[in-house]
């Protein structure tokens, strides 16, 4: 863990994801000198300006270049160095997709991607600035770890899990103040791993980012109307945390998805092909944002707009409640 940390659990409501990745950043610099932080001019907007406050001499702005950015990156990882990109989710994931796969992944280089305002979390933006493809793209290059921090806490440990990890990793963080979830960080965090939030034997709900806080959220209303619902933070998009999911899936015979995401190809797209390839059946609902571009609005409309919040998640188990599950009591036969 990073020592002598300048924000404690007190403090997580006041900060911002990015603001606190930035903080975990530079105290590990601190110990490794073979960091090299790096943005594309937007060192403030993304937070990582407190590695260079701290250490300019191991950080490089390249200007609004954003694919030469990435392959940077290549060469000094290629180099022995440990080099950290921050930018947008938006030119990230989709403006660099090809140097992020040919340059860094197709080499398996040592390069961390922390990538900020993502989803609808700068929803007022507008749609080119909104992101709610990345895990979906990144996801799909080989040799990455794909992570979606719940809040601002998760965000801290997984930087320094990170930083831990060989290889290429993509982490997607918020742009505003997202509540914190957790009430400590000595959860055991692990790259991987998906952690429970509430135990339950009625419906599972499996959500990452923002989503988790909601999907708490809702669990315990539905708890007022008599469910027993679980809560899975599925923090890890890739590797996927299998095991917690079929267990899900034998222990509640339901299932609901729920991600600042497309529907297609993320969380909920990752979650059934793991049910699907077991050859086990579940009722099965995804929740995102459906195929189409966001509309522009603060994200807490937004998030309520396309029922990814507590509400919408209610509605959601509700109606999966109401249809009938066979359970067969058969699974575990080999036949």
């Amino acid at each position: 863990m990073a020592e002598g940390m300048t924000w404690s659990i007190e403090e997580a409501d006041k900060l911002t994801q990015a603001e606190i990745y930035g903080e975990v950043l530079t105290q590990i610099g601190a110990k490794d000198d073979k960091i090299i932080a790096m943005t594309a001019d937007l060192a403030k907007s993304t937070k990582i300006g407190a590695f260079e406050k701290k250490f300019p001499d191991r950080f490089i702005n390249v200007g609004i270049a954003e694919n030469s950015l990435f392959g940077l990156a290549s060469g000094l990882a290629l180099a022995g160095f440990k080099p950290v990109v921050s930018t947008f989710a938006v030119f990230a994931a989709l403006r660099c997709a090809e140097q992020v796969r040919t340059d860094i992944c197709y080499q398996n280089l040592n390069v961390k991607i922390i990538a900020t305002h993502a989803g609808i979390s700068f929803g007022q933006a507008g749609s080119t600035h909104h992101c709610t493809e990345d895990i979906a793209v990144m996801r799909s290059f080989a040799n990455m770890t794909v992570i979606v921090p719940a809040d601002g806490i998760e965000t801290g440990n997984a930087v320094e899990a990170a930083m831990d990890l060989p290889g290429p990793v993509y982490m997607r963080i918020g742009r505003g103040f997202e509540p914190a979830v957790n009430v400590t960080k000595d959860y055991g965090f692990k790259i991987g791993k998906a952690v429970t939030m509430r135990e339950g034997k009625d419906v599972t709900i499996i959500a990452c980012g923002v989503a988790v806080l909601q999907a708490v959220r809702a669990a315990r209303i539905l708890e007022t109307q008599g469910l027993s619902v679980r809560v899975i933070n599925m923090h890890t998009i890739k590797p996927i945390d299998k095991e917690a999911i079929l267990k899900a899936v034998m222990d509640t015979r339901r299932i609901v998805t729920v991600e600042e995401h497309n529907v297609e190809c993320g969380l909920g797209s990752a979650v059934a092909e793991v049910i699907v390839e077991s050859g086990k059946a579940c009722g099965f609902t995804k929740l995102g944002i459906p195929d189409t571009y966001a509309i522009v609005g603060y994200p807490e409309d937004l998030y309520n707009y396309y029922k990814i919040d507590a509400d919408g998640i209610v509605e959601a188990v509700s109606a999966l409640m109401g249809k009938e599950v066979e359970a067969d009591e058969n699974w575990d036969d080999e036949t």
